[in-house]
């Protein structure tokens, strides 16, 4: 499963979710937590259940949960399961048991469990629980992370600092989550850039996250969706790099390092230009 951007919309307003579906994302999070007032969150479920009843899913479909932690997961799982979402997003996530919980939960349900994607820096607890996602790596699809619950949840000011980067706390909760998302073997997602009316920084920070490793990255506004998809896809440069690495490879059968004009190149060479192409063959939409 491609993941490069992951577009979120509210549950309850059917005319951006259909907006969303156009908006050329991988995937589109219908939500049905934080977008979604308390009074709301039944009219919420009700239209993420009409749409993934519908013909008109151009684009894989997850939903955010309610966290497990409180009544509303229930009633959510039991309001879109039928609908076969492409994927849950888990919020409030602190370790392989929360997925192993939700789990459970979709069986009480007669249901089946969808790809998930944990949210999964959400609670102090979580940050000590990302090592521990290698244990349900076959139920992910990815891991993700956040900036703005985790600063709430220790009442934190901030999770930046004036530039607009991340403080030093939070700058290790993204790198552990990168880590711990590799180390499960699933894509490491980064979390949103919410100046959605800045593209020279939303640029700037996708690169950014494609350079330190990371497979995609959330957004908040149909906006953002061209240019990180953009960034997280291979350019010219690179896949021309990668043929001519693999090439040389394959004209010295056998051989543990090979010399590209003038540069030697070993097996992380290697596993790093395969992957480039494998990102620039990989089919961008659901179909």
């Amino acid at each position: 499963m491609r993941l490069r951007s992951l577009l979120f919309t509210p549950g309850d307003r059917p005319d951006r979710m259909l907006k969303a579906l156009e908006s050329g994302a991988d995937a589109v999070i219908l939500d049905l937590e934080d977008a979604v007032s308390p009074e709301r969150k039944p009219e919420a479920r009700r239209r993420v259940a009409e749409l993934l009843a519908s013909a008109q899913r151009s684009a894989r479909v997850f939903v955010r949960i309610n966290p497990l932690q409180g009544p509303e997961a229930d009633r959510d799982l039991a309001a879109v399961l039928e609908g076969a979402p492409d994927g849950l997003l888990l919020p409030k996530s602190e370790s392989a048991a929360s997925v192993k919980a939700l789990q459970a939960r979709v069986a009480a349900h007669g249901g089946r469990l969808p790809p998930v994607l944990p949210i999964a820096t959400e609670t102090p607890a979580a940050i000590f629980g990302l090592g521990s996602y290698r244990e349900v790596a076959s139920l992910l699809c990815g891991l993700t992370w956040g900036a703005e619950d985790l600063p709430a949840a220790i009442g934190a000011a901030t999770s930046r600092e004036p530039d607009g980067g991340y403080s030093a706390p939070y700058e290790i909760v993204r790198s552990l989550t990168l880590f711990g998302a590799h180390a499960a073997g699933v894509s490491p997602i980064d979390t949103v850039f919410p100046a959605f009316k800045d593209m020279a920084g939303l640029a700037a920070y996708a690169a950014r996250a494609r350079r330190d490793g990371f497979r995609g990255m959330m957004a908040i506004h149909p906006a953002q969706v061209p240019a990180i998809n953009a960034a997280f896809a291979p350019s010219a440069v690179e896949v021309d790099w990668a043929r001519r690495v693999l090439a040389a490879f394959a004209a010295a059968p056998g051989a543990g390092a090979v010399n590209l004009e003038g540069a030697m190149l070993d097996a992380p060479h290697r596993k790093q230009a395969e992957r480039i192409l494998e990102e620039a063959q990989a089919p961008a939409s659901k179909t």
